[in-house]
């Protein structure tokens, strides 16, 4: 399938058939694409979170307003993002690419310095905001993989974040939860959005073109 006919066929689920499970095969592509996705400096601040434990969602459930896709979907992935920048974690990063590439251990020390200097002395609210835009580069590399795979997915910011954080122990990961997708295949006889025509705006006024 064409990428943007996979886009016009995806759409925000707000039903899921609980009793349709997406392949486990399926379900690490979506993952892969995530970690594939770009970031600033390449330094992948945020980990991702696949949660199939029934109770587990249920619980979620509440901290997400009552919205019970989160309990119906097959799979939910939880995106959280590094709480602050430390040396550990730019050195860490930067080794594995070091190692990965076959490089000697200080090649990119210089940059790893800088990335220091600029990071480490902002506050952690600063830090965290950027973080979580990376995540959110990743999200959309996940809705896109999950779209062109035929798989349903509902964005979320809909949640209680520092519930959701205590429940599943994020704080003690240096973690903050950014956004939640649901992933499964919709319900088509009681969504009430399935059929309905995917509205945006139009070119003359969502495109400026600078010549």
């Amino acid at each position: 399938m064409e990428l943007l006919d996979a886009f016009k066929w995806r759409y925000a689920t707000k039903k899921y058939d609980p009793t349709k499970k997406v392949d486990q095969a399926l379900v690490e592509k979506i993952v892969e694409a995530t970690r594939l996705a770009p970031t600033s400096s390449g330094l992948q601040p945020f980990e991702v979170f696949v949660i199939t434990n029934q109770e587990l969602k249920d619980k979620i459930v509440t901290i997400a307003y009552g919205q019970q896709i989160v309990g119906d979907c097959s799979h939910l992935l939880v995106f959280a993002a590094w709480d602050n920048y430390t040396a550990e974690r730019i050195d860490n990063i930067y080794a594995l690419t070091t190692a990965g590439r076959e490089q000697p251990a200080d090649r990119y020390k210089d940059y790893t310095d800088r990335l220091k200097t600029m990071y480490l002395g902002r506050p952690a609210e600063v830090n965290f905001d950027h973080t979580a835009r990376q995540a959110y580069i990743a999200f959309g590399f996940a809705l896109a993989e999950a779209a062109s795979l035929h798989v349903d997915t509902t964005p979320m910011e809909g949640f209680l974040n520092e519930e959701l954080d205590q429940l599943l122990q994020l704080g003690e990961k240096g973690l903050k939860s950014v956004t939640l997708l649901p992933i499964g295949y919709r319900d088509e006889a009681n969504d009430w959005l399935v059929n309905l025509k995917k509205v945006r705006h139009p070119n003359e006024k969502f495109i400026t073109e600078i010549a």
